[in-house]
């Protein structure tokens, strides 16, 4: 029986390469030859504390969701997707294409979908880091022309960028803050710069992460722990929107002092669990709008494209690791300071 690899959780700290039974694509389904996967922050929580948020490993799960790779084969030859052998990105997501949010065009918010590499079910959904996978064909994405695996790998974080710019509103001509310059932090940089900002802002603690937000698009960088360091000339302080991208309270603070009267700020970066304290009242006083982006839906078209357009985003490629190596890739990835976005290379 043919074989395949697979970088898999067993729980906190247990990451393991094992050998794995190349799945049969049924009706509907694709087998793909997957390439790359991007290292994810889900997939550094699984790694580093056993779960994400609410969501704990009950069982053993292959990890990644930001995959690409090549089409092997259908389990029924009538299916209207890309021929065997095209180079692929796949969309995470299996919305259940029935419930109320669904029914409103909002799948991405859908309350009953899979996705890839993730504890919220049980049995918990099965990811992408394997060297052959099985998804529904309608998630296959073929790559626009000029566009090749490595930097397509990007196409998952960069729709997750995509549709929080989105949410932000209209930001062509105006001033965009993002505080995080992670990997999703910058590529919401490059989103917000595809979208025609006239200025984008950057803040985190640390230098490097700022510089990769350079090289991304940002126009100003700004160290969030040095209160000298405003990052703006007298009297310019303020943003018309701001994407809050770190994940942290002290983001989320920022975001809602720095932007306009009656601006908009978008929270992307997930919160701790539980409880988070946030200055409440400048949201009234200011009429300042409070809006969540989770994930993405049909944002995954216009990533490739933009990809393809950019190839500057290699940039934001720090480092590609065997998948025989994970902890070495996981351990680079979980260091900020010396890393933006990490992929695995997991082809035969």
């Amino acid at each position: 029986m043919p074989r395949a690899l697979g970088c898999v959780i067993h729980g906190r700290g247990d990451l393991r390469v094992e050998e794995l039974t190349v799945p049969e694509p049924g009706p509907g389904e694709a087998l793909v030859a997957v390439r790359y996967g991007g290292v994810c922050g889900s997939d550094l929580h699984y790694w580093r504390h056993g779960g994400v948020g609410d969501f704990r490993l009950r069982e053993p799960m292959l990890l990644g969701h930001e995959v690409v790779g090549t089409v092997v084969s259908y389990g029924s030859p009538e299916v209207p997707a890309p021929a065997a052998g095209t180079a692929v990105a796949v969309h995470p997501a299996t919305p259940c294409g029935v419930c109320p949010e669904c029914a409103d065009g909002r799948r991405h918010v859908c309350r009953d979908t899979r996705y890839l590499g993730s504890a919220a079910r049980f049995p918990h959904v099965q990811g992408g880091f394997a060297t052959r996978i099985v998804v529904p064909a309608g998630q296959l994405r073929p790559l626009p022309e000029g566009l090749g695996l490595r930097r397509a790998a990007l196409a998952e974080p960069l729709s997750v960028a995509l549709h929080a710019v989105r949410r932000a509103g209209e930001v062509a001509g105006r001033h965009v803050l993002v505080t995080g310059a992670g990997p999703i932090g910058c590529l919401v940089v490059a989103a917000a710069r595809a979208a025609g900002a006239a200025r984008i802002t950057v803040t985190d603690l640390l230098p490097a992460a700022l510089e990769y937000a350079r090289l991304a698009g940002a126009d100003t960088v700004v160290r969030a722990d040095d209160p000298a360091d405003t990052g703006w000339p007298s009297g310019e302080c303020e943003a018309d929107a701001a994407v809050e991208a770190s994940g942290s309270a002290a983001g989320l603070d920022t975001c809602l002092r720095l932007v306009r009267r009656g601006g908009v700020v978008v929270q992307l970066g997930m919160l701790p669990p539980g409880t988070t304290p946030f200055a409440g009242n400048l949201v009234v006083s200011r009429e300042i709008e409070l809006r969540g982006a989770l994930r993405f839906d049909t944002e995954i078209d216009d990533a490739l494209r933009l990809l393809a357009a950019e190839p500057a985003l290699d940039a934001l490629i720090s480092a590609v690791i065997p998948m025989t190596d994970p902890e070495t890739a996981f351990t680079l990835a979980a260091d900020r300071s010396r890393s933006c976005k990490v992929l695995l290379d997991i082809g035969d």
